[in-house]
Formats: structure tokens, sequence, C-alpha cells
């Protein structure tokens, strides 16, 4: 090989490894150093709002009774009720208010805060008027005024629902029984004569029932009402026919003496 030859040859040699060379280092990026974004710190999660509410049981009484406060809340740091002040956050309290009132709860936390209210309607009693100068506590009346005033009431077959048609019969006999506080009544309850005689004496008793019921709602006092039930014993039709069977379908007022 010739002089020549050799230095060629070591000419391509040397281009050959600076290629070579070059091509490694090209394979590799050039490092961008740390990523600072990763060292910031997370953003804080945004706090849940409070929720709160509020019940009273019962709803609604009398001066003088007492209620149950029941409250729930989530979320809350603080929790205070108007009148009573700061509670915890889930409870109960047993409060007596005097007159009717609006239980107003307000809830907060670091989510913000939340209201609830309940209110509790406190009955108030009536003064009782005077009575009547013509109202006697000891007039018992006439037994013939009576049974003027205070009229049967009659029933539906195989009932004791008292009907529409007794409505003005009970308004009347609870004017006249109000207005003469010393009367005392017993109810009799009756039936006609179909059925067992167990049967009757239930379904009489229930008609009496219905009967004082009436009475109360009208405001007779119940202490003045004595009820009896007569099933199908004493008849006062006997024919067999529905208009007799109606007249022995009744509750029966009588002077209790």
């Amino acid at each position: 090989m010739s002089a020549i030859q050799i230095k060629i040859r070591k000419a391509l040699l040397l281009a050959a490894t600076a290629v070579a060379i070059g091509a490694v280092t090209g394979c590799h990026k050039k490092d961008s150093g740390i990523d600072t974004s990763a060292l910031a710190p997370a953003p804080a999660a945004s706090a849940a709002a409070p929720t709160a509410s509020i019940t009273a049981d019962p709803l609604a009484i009398d001066q003088g009774q007492s209620v149950v406060l029941n409250w729930r809340t989530q979320n809350a740091t603080s929790v205070t009720i108007d009148g009573i002040g700061p509670v915890n956050n889930n409870g109960t309290q047993t409060v007596t208010p005097t007159n009717s009132t609006n239980f107003h709860l307000t809830a907060k936390g670091d989510g913000g805060s939340t209201e609830a209210n309940v209110r509790v309607t406190v009955r108030v009693p009536v003064a009782p008027t005077a009575p009547s100068s013509n109202i006697s506590e000891t007039d018992m009346g006439s037994e013939a005024a009576f049974h003027q005033n205070v009229q049967d009431i009659f029933f539906d077959y195989d009932s004791y629902d008292v009907r529409p048609d007794a409505a003005s019969s009970v308004s009347q006999a609870a004017s006249y029984l109000t207005s003469h506080p010393a009367i005392k009544v017993v109810i009799g309850g009756y039936c006609d004569d179909r059925g067992s005689a167990e049967y009757n004496l239930a379904l009489g008793e229930n008609r009496a029932n219905a009967a004082r019921t009436a009475l109360v709602n009208a405001g007779v006092p119940a202490s003045r009402l004595r009820v009896i039930s007569y099933g199908k014993e004493k008849q006062f039709c006997t024919e067999e026919n529905e208009s007799c069977w109606q007249q022995n379908r009744r509750a029966q007022f009588s002077l209790d003496r």
C-alpha cells in the first residue's frame, strides 16, 4: 500500500469516528433542569357548606305545656338558636314558650353559613264569660221542656254514624243543656229486632256513644252524659217493616236523675 493510500485511509477513519461521536451525543436531549411547578403547593380544597334542620314536637301546644326541639347540622363549627344561645351541632332541648314562637337556628362553618326555622303555636286560653243571669245552676227545667228540646236521633240500618239530618237536633239539645247546667243525661242506644242479641247490644252502645260524642263536640261536658245500650230488647214498634224498624234504630235522651 502506498503512502498516499495510507493517508486517505486514515482521513476516512477519522471522519467516520467523528460522525459516530456526533450521532451518539445527538441522541440525548438537553437536560431542561428541575420543573419548578412541581414544587408549588397544591391548591387548598374549598370547604363544604354547612347544612341544618330543626323540628319541634308537637308544633302546637296549650299555654304552659312544653315542646322538644330537635336539630341536626353538618359541616358547622358553631350553632346558635335565637332565645337559647350557642348549642351543640346536634341535639335536643325541651322548651316551654309562653306564646307562639319562631325558633331560628344559624349554623356557621368554614364553607359559609345557613339557617333553619320552626314555628311553635301556643294556644292561649280564652277567659270564660260570666254566665248569663237567666241561667240557674240548679234549674232542671221540666221533663216536657227537656224532651221538647233534647230530641232523639235516628240511625241507618247496621250503622252508628250520626246522620246529617240530626245536626239541628244535636245543636238544639246542646243549647238547651248549656242553659241548664244542672241537667245530666242518660243516652240509651236502641236497635231493631234483626240480628243477634249480642251484636245489637254492641251496636246500641256504639249508637249511644256516637250521640254522646256529638253533644260533647257541640259543647256539652262529657261528665254530664252517661250511655247505656238496650240493643233490641226494648222495641218502640213491633211491626216488621222499614217504618217500624227506623223508629227502633235510635239514641234516646232521658233525664239522669
